[in-house]
């Protein structure tokens, strides 16, 4: 029995991928041979750590703390080089697949400086981290006011010549109207979602377990919030939407694409499956598609909705 004739390749806004699988933000995207892995694990696609103007030590341990084989509770406190740093150990590198460079900034024109800077090392996209929830000094407001995304896109927009990407903080009271602000400002895409604000309490010493008391709550505990919001943003914007939140198996990817995602990140998933998440996930992508008679990824995005 012949193989129907069908694709992984994927493009939105301008990014071309040969699958439609990309590493998360924060996951491994530290430095240029752990990208390289990832991409040679799979994905078609690879998002740095996010990276601000100037160097961050983060915060204090225990910053990690995983709860049972369902979620991550994660309180790292953006730590980075600084972009000047960053630029010198990506610069001379060479990839053979596309880099999403997140960037982060404590005023809109933090993250154009940023983004400027990274031009120099001809990023595919560049990824606004609008919404990490547990960083205070950094502006942890400005994924909860539309008028400071719209600012913060805007003005990013204005300086790049790449796709740009919102990441939306699920820890707000409308993300529509956020996400709506986000593309009323030029976003090329939307990235939902990030973490959820959370806590862990140890009975026995009786203090919270995390060095910063909370932090971000991430893997397969979230994925029901993120699909619901995924789905909401499908039937109510224009630009293409990247889903991420607890993906752990080719099943929760799927979820995502019904939904209306045109890809997805996974990120702590590879806490539990390892880099072969992506071969997984891909494998049974495959084997969905060729039962359902799918010619390509894009006939499945927001299936759900006919």
């Amino acid at each position: 029995m012949l193989e129907m004739d069908f694709s992984l390749e994927t493009e939105l806004a301008g990014l071309k991928m040969d699958n439609p699988l990309m590493l998360a933000s924060g996951v491994l995207g530290v430095c240029p041979s752990l990208l390289k892995k990832a991409a040679s694990a799979g994905a078609g696609a690879v998002v740095t750590k996010s990276v601000g103007l100037k160097e961050r030590e983060g915060f204090p341990n225990p910053t990690v703390h995983v709860i049972d084989s369902y979620a991550l509770l994660n309180a790292m406190g953006l730590p980075n080089p600084g972009v000047e740093e960053f630029l010198k150990e990506f610069e001379g590198e060479r990839f053979r697949f596309p880099i999403v460079y997140s960037v982060y900034g404590s005023s809109p024109e933090e993250y154009s400086m940023v983004a400027r800077k990274l031009l120099s090392l001809n990023p595919a996209a560049f990824e606004l981290n609008l919404s990490c929830p547990h960083v205070r000094e950094v502006g942890s407001f400005i994924g909860q006011d539309p008028r400071m995304v719209y600012n913060v896109v805007n003005s990013v927009k204005s300086s790049v010549n790449v796709p740009v990407f919102a990441k939306l903080s699920p820890n707000v009271t409308d993300v529509l109207e956020v996400a709506e602000a986000a593309v009323k400002a030029g976003a090329d895409a939307i990235v939902a979602i990030n973490t959820v604000k959370a806590m862990a309490i140890d009975v026995d010493i009786m203090k919270p377990v995390l060095g910063n008391v909370y932090g971000g709550l991430s893997g397969p505990a979230i994925k029901p919030i993120a699909v619901k919001i995924v789905y909401d943003l499908y039937e109510n914007i224009s630009v293409p939407i990247i889903g991420v939140g607890g993906i752990c198996c080719w099943r929760d990817a799927v979820e995502f694409f019904l939904a209306g995602a045109s890809a997805v990140q996974i990120g702590s998933g590879i806490l539990w499956r390892g880099l072969n998440i992506f071969g997984e996930v891909l494998e049974g992508l495959r084997k969905y598609m060729l039962e359902h008679k799918f010619k390509c990824v894009k006939e499945i995005v927001g299936a759900a909705h006919k």
